[in-house]
């Protein structure tokens, strides 16, 4: 398959590469494919609810938003072979307030035909060396629903560690929704020594 062209939006900012992804900032030709991801069921399984068109927009300008204002955030995952928007991989602050915030996330989210091809674990693990080397992050966090096994899956091969003592109740999630409660995994800079 050609790789599709798309306009040079995404050629600012920060960028990484990997075998077989390039993560990079956003473009207007990502918000059609992100839109269908986002309304996608299977996708949105262990979220409240699927987004609407206009949702998913502003989910991508909020990102934007996040970039202009902390120099980092979920990065646009393309498949290096295609040119094909593949979702997100990257770091952001959770806009709520927890036990453990403030902190920096780790979080991904892929559109239904690249699921178990490894490909959140390669993009995550390229992160990993933006947050503890680029931007020095003492450590990060991931959280999901308790029955999200493959994102829990991808944190655990990434390092990180799940204390039951740190799961919470997220607080945009309704009281008493099925998806409120939250397990919390965390991962500390590596120590660096001489």
């Amino acid at each position: 398959m050609a790789r599709r062209p798309r306009n040079t939006l995404a050629d600012a900012g920060p960028r990484i590469d990997t075998e077989r992804l390039i993560l990079r900032r956003w473009c207007q030709d990502d918000l059609e494919p992100f839109a269908r991801m986002n309304a996608d069921p299977r996708v949105m399984e262990y979220f409240p609810r699927t987004l609407t068109p206009a949702e998913s927009d502003a989910l991508a300008d909020f990102v934007e938003d996040h970039f202009a204002r902390r120099g980092f955030g979920p990065l646009a995952a393309e498949i290096r072979e295609t040119g094909a928007f593949a979702g997100f991989i990257g770091l952001s602050v959770p806009s709520f307030e927890a036990h453990f915030t403030p902190a920096v996330e780790i979080g991904w989210r892929l559109a239904y035909e690249y699921w178990g091809q490894g490909y959140a674990t390669e993009g995550a693990r390229a992160v990993l060396w933006l947050a503890f080397g680029e931007l020095s992050l003492p450590g990060i966090v991931s959280f999901t629903v308790p029955a999200n096994m493959r994102s829990r899956r991808v944190m655990e091969k990434l390092g990180m560690t799940r204390d039951p003592a740190d799961d919470f109740d997220h607080p945009k999630v309704m009281p008493g929704h099925p998806l409120r409660r939250h397990v919390l995994y965390r991962l500390h800079a590596p120590s660096l020594r001489s």
